[in-house]
């Protein structure tokens, strides 16, 4: 009748002589419950028990009670645990990383952030060589969309040569369509990492350390060109003079004139 002849609730109620009760009655077994529930929170104290090694404690202690009645009393009164939902499980293969046998064959590519004296957040692009952990180059900005990702290492290519592959991470900015497009226009191997594993881009995450401690950490940054130029005075102290322990206490630029 409500919803054919669009009667309302207690119209309907009238004519046919039903009480409108039945629609608002809620069943309550506050006095039944109380006995179980104290059953239950004497069995569980302080600590966390499943429903089912509830039942059982309880039962042990009062055995009339029945188990669909401790059930419902348990996920009733929210003593319920959380369940934990599973986790998506996606296949990311491994992608180990070897040290390359010549110059251009594998370049490190990684971000890195700061912030300005003023708050203002900034990024960093690193991308090194990893045969000689030559510092290809540093680039500084506020953001960096895959556009810009792309204009610099243009640049780095026409002064350094094309690399055979690039090992990032799966950032946006290398997982994007137009990115995407660039590589496979160049002939560019994309070596990706999985998901949670810097361990498998481990050189250029050595050289994100260096640069920290010696740039970002050490610095006040007012602009980005601010930073920008620190940073290009640094790389040239860090391709030509500094050691490096894994090139057997040569400079990059010295390890690859051997």
């Amino acid at each position: 009748m409500v919803k054919e002849q669009k009667l309302s609730y207690s119209r309907a109620c009238k004519l046919t002589k039903l009480s409108r009760n039945g629609k608002y009655y809620q069943k309550t077994m506050v006095s039944k419950d109380a006995v179980v529930k104290k059953a239950i929170e004497s069995v569980i104290g302080t600590t966390r028990k499943g429903r089912q090694k509830v039942i059982r404690l309880v039962q042990n202690k009062h055995p009339h009670m029945g188990s669909s009645r401790i059930r419902r009393v348990y996920e009733r009164y929210g003593f319920s645990l959380h369940r934990r939902l599973k986790r998506r499980v996606s296949h990311h293969p491994s992608n180990p990383i070897a040290v390359p046998l010549q110059a251009g064959e594998e370049w490190g590519i990684d971000f890195m952030s700061d912030a300005l004296v003023d708050g203002r957040k900034i990024r960093t692009l690193n991308v090194i060589d990893h045969y000689n952990r030559f510092c290809i180059g540093i680039a500084v900005a506020t953001n960096f969309p895959a556009i810009r990702v792309i204009a610099y290492l243009e640049r780095y290519i026409e002064k350094y040569g094309m690399p055979k592959r690039i090992r990032t991470d799966n950032g946006p900015e290398f997982t994007s369509r137009r990115f995407q497009k660039w590589l496979q226009d160049k002939g560019i191997e994309w070596s990706k990492i999985p998901p949670g594993r810097p361990d498998q881009n481990a050189i250029v995450e050595r050289f994100n350390r260096s640069y920290r401690e010696d740039v970002l950490d050490a610095n006040l940054f007012h602009t980005t060109e601010e930073a920008q130029q620190l940073t290009d005075k640094w790389i040239g102290y860090y391709n030509n003079e500094r050691p490096h322990q894994s090139l057997n206490y040569q400079t990059p630029v010295a390890y690859a004139a051997a």
